[in-house]
């Protein structure tokens, strides 16, 4: 079961999550990126934070390596604009569900030619 407050803590994460990979990272490595997802565990100490990335294979594994060493970085920040006792872990995980519908859609497409 899932806590009023966990949900709460992943609304705003993702939102300052988001804003920070626009507005405040410097890295090269990252490229047009979006956070679509964040899974918090219930006490607050770990996050997945899944990306979905726009661009080739190699540039999404250059992105999730930049945000995965931008983490501290991250970490600190949310902890300045955040009032919360204590900032959870960050995992960056590559969201490839846009590529699954794209096949998927693919399939039934070709299904309804023949």
């Amino acid at each position: 079961m899932r806590f009023k407050r966990s949900e709460r803590v992943q609304e705003l994460l993702l939102k300052e999550i988001s804003a920070l990979i626009q507005r405040g990272l410097k890295d090269p490595r990252i490229g047009f990126s979006t956070v679509t997802t964040v899974d918090l565990t219930d006490n607050l100490k770990h996050a997945k934070v899944y990306i979905s990335v726009l661009g080739n294979d190699f540039e999404q594994q250059e992105t999730i390596e930049g945000l995965t060493n931008a983490s501290g970085f991250i970490r600190g920040s949310l902890g300045k604009s955040l009032n919360l006792r204590y900032i959870p872990v960050l995992e960056f995980i590559l969201d490839e569900t846009a590529e699954h519908v794209a096949k998927i859609n693919k399939i039934i497409n070709d299904f309804h030619t023949e």
